[in-house]
This record gives C-alpha cells, sequence and structure tokens, in this order.
C-alpha cells in the first residue's frame, strides 16, 4: 500500500504551490495524522478554497439521519470538503447535540467523513457554565467566573472533561484520535454569547481560551485538535488581535461574516475583512478561513458565482469558507434540489478556485491511501 501513498503525496506536492515554509501545529505533542493535515491544508493553499457545510450530512432541507445524504452533494455531486458539527449539550452529557442530532449518529458521521478524506471540524455553543443558561446568555463576569480562582471554575473543568470524553471516541479504522478542527469560543468580538467583548475583558477571555486548550491537551491528552481562533465584527488588526491567546494557542485564525439586509454591504466587508485577515495570517505563521458565511434563504440566483467566488478568487490564500447549516425551507445556507441558486452553486463547485470532497479524496491529507468513493 505504499506506492498509492507516495503518488498521492506526490500529487499532492506538484499540484500545490508550496507554502514558503510549512509550519508545525502548535500542539507539539500533535498526533501524526493531526501533523499530516496541518501541512496538507498549509500545501493546499493556492489550490482551491476548501467548501465546508454545517452539519451537512446529519440533515437537510425535508430530510434528517439519511444515509449519505447531503443537500450539497445531491446539488453538486459530491459532499464538501469540510463538515462542522457541535459539542454542544455533550458538556451535560446529553444523547443529542443542540439541533436533536443525536452524538452517536454524530460520531459515525465524523467517521465517515474521515474515511473518504473529508476534514472535520467542531464548534461548540457551549450554556454558560456560571449559571446554566444558554451559549447566548450575556450575564456579565460569566468569564470571570469560571477561570481558575473563579467561583464557577470547577462545573468548567466537568464541562471539559465530558467534552474530551467523547472526543476520545472519535476513532479511525485502526483506532488512531480522528484530527479535526476546534472552534471555541466563536464571534468573540459580538456581543451575543457569554464570552463576548461585553461580558469579559481581554485577559479574562485569553485566560478561559489559555486554561481551556492547556486543560484538554496536557491533562486529557487530546493531541488531535487544530484549534481556530474565530472573531465576529472587526475593522482593524488591532480589533482581530484583542483578545488573541498567542500563536502557542492557535493554528488557524477566522471571522464569521454573514449576509443579511444588503448584498453589496456583504460583499465590501468580506473584501476588508479577509484582506486584514490574510496579513495577519502571514505575520503569525497561520492559516485563515472565512469561518461561517452564507445568505439565509440564497435569494439571489447567481450568489455563488457573483458575490462569494470573486473574493475566494482574489483570496486564493483563504484555506477554507463554512457555509451554515441546511434545517428547513426557511432556515438554509447552501442549495437543495431545485432551490434558486442550485444551477449557479454547480458552477461555484466546478470552479478551480473551490476544493470540495470529490478534489480532496484523491489527495490523502492524513498521509493515508484513501480508496476512490464509490
Amino acid at each position: 500500500m505504499k506506492k498509492p501513498i507516495i503518488l498521492l503525496s506526490a500529487l499532492l506536492c506538484s499540484s500545490v504551490g508550496f507554502a514558503q515554509q510549512l509550519y508545525v501545529p502548535s500542539d507539539k505533542l500533535a498526533t501524526y495524522e493531526t501533523v499530516q493535515l496541518y501541512s496538507s491544508m498549509q500545501r493546499l493553499v493556492g489550490a482551491g478554497t476548501l467548501f465546508g457545510h454545517h452539519d451537512d450530512t446529519a440533515y437537510g432541507v425535508g430530510w434528517q439521519d439519511q444515509d449519505t445524504r447531503s443537500d450539497v452533494k445531491s446539488v453538486t455531486g459530491s459532499y464538501p470538503a469540510l463538515y462542522e458539527w457541535d459539542f454542544a449539550r455533550m458538556e451535560h452529557k446529553r444523547d443529542s447535540d443542540i439541533n436533536g442530532h443525536p452524538f452517536k449518529r454524530q460520531r459515525k458521521l465524523v467517521r465517515e467523513a474521515y474515511d473518504r478524506g473529508g476534514i472535520n471540524e467542531f464548534c461548540w455553543h457551549m450554556d454558560n457554565p456560571s449559571n446554566g443558561k444558554s451559549a447566548w446568555d450575556t450575564t456579565h463576569n460569566s468569564v470571570a467566573d469560571i477561570i481558575p480562582g473563579g467561583s464557577h471554575h470547577d462545573v468548567y473543568v466537568k464541562y471539559l472533561d465530558n467534552i474530551a470524553e467523547y472526543a476520545h471516541t472519535l476513532k479511525g479504522p485502526d483506532g488512531e484520535a480522528i484530527p479535526f478542527l476546534f472552534r471555541p469560543f466563536h464571534e468573540l468580538t459580538g456581543n451575543w454569547f457569554w464570552w463576548g467583548r461585553n461580558d469579559c475583558t481581554p485577559d479574562e477571555f485569553k485566560t478561559l481560551w489559555r486554561f481551556t486548550i492547556d486543560y484538554l491537551r496536557n491533562t486529557k491528552k487530546l493531541h488531535n485538535l487544530l484549534i481556530v481562533y474565530s472573531v465576529a465584527d472587526f475593522n482593524t488588526k488591532e480589533d482581530f488581535l484583542a483578545r488573541y491567546p498567542g500563536d502557542d494557542y492557535v493554528d488557524v485564525i477566522g471571522f464569521d461574516n454573514y449576509c443579511y439586509n444588503s448584498v453589496k454591504n456583504y460583499a465590501y466587508n468580506l473584501d476588508k475583512r479577509m484582506g486584514l485577515q490574510l496579513a495577519i495570517a502571514k505575520e503569525h505563521h497561520k492559516l485563515a478561513c472565512l469561518a461561517e458565511t452564507g445568505y439565509q434563504g440564497i435569494p439571489q440566483a447567481d450568489f455563488w458565482t457573483s458575490v462569494l467566488l470573486p473574493k475566494l478568487q482574489k483570496y486564493p490564500q483563504t484555506s477554507f469558507v463554512l457555509v451554515w447549516r441546511n434545517w428547513k425551507t426557511t432556515h438554509f445556507y447552501a442549495p437543495y434540489p431545485g432551490q434558486v441558486s442550485a444551477d449557479d452553486f454547480v458552477k461555484f463547485a466546478k470552479d478551480d478556485h473551490t476544493m470540495f470532497q470529490n478534489r480532496l479524496t484523491p489527495l490523502a491529507v492524513y498521509g493515508k491511501y484513501i480508496p476512490p468513493i464509490q
């Protein structure tokens, strides 16, 4: 089996321009597969921005829990390259996540994505450990209450224990830990989560972040995480980095940016922020991504090729872009068959500046041969 691995590795190296230098993960004890994934993602920069979709194979518009089904695949013929999931509710060891999707099935879908050579990612809409309310609770001083020395630190540690226990069950065919991108405390520059800018100081946030990553790595022995720092609105490098925990705690930087009422304003903000972010990524030797984006309902038929694609063409160093979940006809961010933007999405998926699962699988990003998708 070594010959296919060599050939596929050569394909990855020859078809993609090398970065000036490949950097190792921030976790110096990262597993082999995690190191390979991070190196592969760096080599892929410029070869096409990886396309991701939240809960892609879990459910979609008009369906749920159907083996191999995906709205993205139904439209384009390919799965996305990146699959994001949510840890939310596992902090309480519940059977299902925040969207009612069973963790037992989520684990299965994570494994399937890995087996086909896809990339997994987890965000975490964590309930507030200081009072048990939702992630959208904005009680002041919640972060101060859960960092070391805080009144509810022990509750937060238990949350981490439960997440780590679940993460340790995410195994590949040889028992290896499946690598995944971990995107905690996302949209941290916003004011709608308990970890947001109005509810804690920059130093408190940095302490929370560092403790979290140190605990998961050093105490819980999770060495298969690539850490994503993703903000919300920002207009300057200073805005972006005000709560940055340091290069030893981050592998990928990103931001969340949605289209609401004005496509023009959305395109303007993407252009400005993607440029700023890439400059920051270069300075800090990190990958850059568009961590969450999309246009709910996608009412514009050519949204993909006239709005989003031009930004990926202008900023091809963007590692990946992820759109939010498909739930129902009034809440979706990727097209489904027959949706007004579906034909345009096919053009988007075929463009050389994007990469879906069909192009990613042969590149063996984990350093292992992946059989062709049937």
